[in-house]
């Protein structure tokens, strides 16, 4: 029932999602998706998947900043992927990004498939994440990288009351406000909260077989980038 609530809720803000992103954290994600396509390792012909891929920002941005690099974004709603096949193509970039309708969970691709992975501020909604972890790295080749990047809360005590009070109290009302919405970002909130804190998530990461993990703090802390490799041999 929630995956049902969960792809409606994101159904109904699809034609918007991009602006109240962008509005609500003051430019910040645009920042952030070029530390997170900038972190990839440059080989020379890169196959990246870009899970919950959305309207496609994060794709986009990684063909930006590598470009011999070609990417398939999946995600579970058609609403949302159809704003991003129309960006794809005003960029020029039909050649280069293919977009898929597809569950995190259960991916529809072979092993071994990718030489990297990002999710970019959607696994936290799905509540199955060891699942989705196994199945990123089932995905992955040996030694490929993983890019999760999650909203936080900055460690220092002044800046972290004063995001605290926009965070659980502006941040909802404000954000469905603009979407129209009665708990879009009410959710995102309650989301937020719910998604493990970080020495927790990195132990997620290392149970899915993932090593040689880091962490990169984005604006205080208020995202994070996490990293791991696969390691190459079978679980």
């Amino acid at each position: 029932m929630r995956d049902f609530s969960v792809k409606k809720m994101f159904e109904d803000i699809a034609f918007t999602y991009d602006f109240q992103n962008s509005f609500l954290s003051l430019g910040q994600d645009i920042l952030w998706r070029r530390v997170l396509a900038g972190s990839i390792r440059k080989s020379g012909q890169e196959l990246i998947l870009d899970a919950a891929t959305g309207t496609a920002e994060v794709a986009i941005e990684i063909c930006k900043r590598n470009p011999n690099s070609r990417v398939v974004g999946v995600d579970f709603s058609a609403r949302m992927l159809s704003m991003g096949f129309k960006k794809v193509r005003a960029r020029g970039l039909g050649d280069r990004i293919r977009l898929v309708l597809g569950d995190g969970r259960r991916l529809p691709f072979g092993p071994s498939s990718f030489d990297a992975l990002t999710i970019a501020f959607g696994l936290r909604n799905i509540d199955e994440r060891a699942e989705a972890l196994a199945e990123f790295w089932r995905v992955l080749k040996e030694g490929g990288e993983i890019f999760v990047m999650e909203f936080d809360f900055p460690k220092d005590p002044v800046m972290g009351k004063l995001y605290g009070v926009y965070f659980d109290y502006l941040l909802g009302p404000l954000g469905n406000w603009i979407s129209r919405t009665d708990n879009a970002y009410s959710y995102l909130v309650e989301s937020v909260r719910a998604f493990p804190r970080q020495e927790t998530f990195l132990e997620e990461l290392a149970a899915a077989g993932f090593c040689c993990l880091w962490v990169k703090e984005l604006t205080y802390g208020i995202a994070k980038i996490y990293r791991g490799i696969k390691e190459a041999h079978d679980r």
